[in-house]
């Protein structure tokens, strides 16, 4: 195996593991996301949790962010919560910070 071989051979496996990092991060981030969002609409106990899965659930319907902060806006609204569009995007993008510093941490 040549040296450029095993360079690139290294840069496969960091991207994979990258990769890998990101998807538990978003995936950290929605549960985060699911359970303060249960508490603004009064969600509790079990119930937390289970809305906190359907949360991280939402992400896979389409690539981006935008599928899980629909389904947010939306429970928000059938519940009306006041929480204004920009504080969605900004708990969400401070939970990002938590998940990755969590998952760092781990």
């Amino acid at each position: 195996m040549t040296t450029f071989d095993k360079r690139q051979e290294g840069f496969e496996k960091k991207f994979a593991h990258d990769e890998e990092l990101r998807f538990k991060a978003n995936a950290r981030r929605n549960r985060l996301l699911g359970l303060w969002a249960a508490e603004k609409m009064g969600i509790t106990g079990d119930d937390a949790t289970a809305y906190a899965k359907e949360v991280v659930a939402a992400d896979f319907e389409e690539q981006g962010d935008d599928d899980v902060f629909r389904k947010v806006r939306a429970d928000f609204d059938a519940k009306k919560v006041e929480q204004s569009d920009h504080q969605i995007r900004r708990t969400m993008d401070e939970l990002m910070a938590t998940a990755i510093d969590q998952i760092k941490n781990a």
